[in-house]
């Protein structure tokens, strides 16, 4: 038997005991045939021996079937998680997260929905259950989630300059507040939070409940990660993700990043198998070659300060707001929504956000390649003239 399965089976401790819902304290997890062994004469797990029925793509001619596709995956991708802490403690100069730190899912969406499942007591419908807290405009995954779970939903907005109402949420924290979700980078506000911020809510005797630091986008960003907190105060959970800065968004992969106690309990509620060997393959290459994740972010941050020195020269542009992310963020004077519908029937597709809180009239365009963000202005200019007549 793992190691980490091991774990999994010890009674949770620590803040994880505090708030999870009692059914997930007591839960025993579903135990896979790869919880006992991974090598030999695999007879156990109902696994087709002849070998799969086909290959990808680049692996047909000639046949390679070295992931072997017909057998199950590991359970817990101890592989992707050493390399993500390796990469992240370089990063924080002897950072001091480990393989227990770190739990991979698909996207870190599905981290969000496991968060809400295990802390969050339903019954926001009938007036009971527990509640997770957002500052808008953010990320819209966790009301989602939330509202599939029947959680009831705080909300505190962020300042019109997209800053955190430290007071505000510490007053509006009540005891059913189990999750406070901090996107840093914001989406779609694309600044980032500064860790001062994030100690001064963990630290508050006024919050029992965990801190999640959705980080998406983080690798774009001078502020350091909160991963660099994680050892420091045990409510707190990164969210990161290597669909932005590490362009594998068709794998699906992330990553939350907390207490030992937390995480076990993610690794005990998780479907058995949730990363497949292609996508854990492709995350173990991405890992491995940070040195190309870094040369793109440049060109991304070079490119940013393109776009936004373009975006500001233009008259009808009211704000570009500064960016720590692969995004900006503008307003223009009129009409956003036609604006941005008309270009993206014409083939050059951004995202209208006019319609949240503090956006009006506001467009978000991603950063892209040189051609791309030159068309994306060219062919902003002539429509906007067009509709503004």
């Amino acid at each position: 038997m793992s190691e980490e399965k091991k774990d999994a089976e010890l009674s949770p401790v620590g803040i994880a005991a505090k708030l999870a819902r009692p059914n997930i304290l007591s839960l025993h997890p579903y135990r896979c045939a790869r919880d006992d062994y991974s090598s030999g004469v695999l007879l156990d797990a109902n696994e087709n021996a002849y070998g799969p029925t086909s290959l990808p793509s680049n692996s047909l001619d000639p046949p390679d079937n070295g992931m072997e596709l017909e057998r199950y995956p590991c359970p817990y991708q101890f592989g992707i998680k050493r390399l993500l802490c390796e990469y992240r403690n370089r990063q924080s100069n002897g950072g001091a997260l480990r393989e227990e730190n770190v739990f991979v899912g698909v996207g870190s969406d599905e981290a969000i929905d496991l968060l809400i499942r295990i802390f969050c007591t339903p019954g926001a419908t009938t007036g009971g259950g527990d509640a997770i807290m957002v500052t808008p405009p953010t990320y819209g995954m966790y009301k989602v989630c939330a509202n599939v779970n029947d959680v009831e939903i705080q909300s505190v907005p962020l300042t019109p300059d997209f800053d955190i109402r430290i007071p505000e949420v510490l007053n509006a924290v009540t005891p059913k507040t189990k999750l406070l979700f901090l996107c840093s980078p914001g989406n779609p506000t694309a600044k980032s939070i500064p860790l001062s911020t994030i100690r001064t809510i963990a630290s508050s005797p006024a919050y029992n409940g965990l801190i999640i630091v959705d980080e998406a986008y983080v690798d774009f960003s001078s502020t350091p990660s909160a991963c660099s907190l994680v050892s420091e105060y045990n409510n707190i959970v990164v969210l990161q993700t290597l669909s932005k800065a590490f362009g594998m968004a068709g794998i699906r992969c992330g990553f939350a990043i907390g207490p030992p106690d937390v995480i076990q309990l993610m690794n005990n509620v998780k479907a058995p198998y949730n990363i497949n060997k292609l996508t854990s393959d492709a995350a173990m290459n991405a890992l491995k070659n940070t040195d190309v994740l870094e040369k793109h972010v440049k060109s991304v941050l070079d490119q940013r300060e393109v776009m936004a020195m373009q975006l500001e020269g233009l008259e009808f542009v009211e704000k570009v707001y500064a960016s720590d992310s692969n995004f900006l963020l503008f307003r223009v004077k009129q009409k956003a929504n036609e604006l941005y519908k008309t270009m993206a029937d014409r083939g050059v597709v951004s995202r209208f956000r006019g319609n949240e809180l503090h956006c009006d009239e506001c467009i978000r365009v991603t950063i892209g390649l040189p051609e791309e963000n030159a068309k994306f202005l060219e062919l902003l200019k002539a429509t906007y003239a067009e509709i503004a007549k």
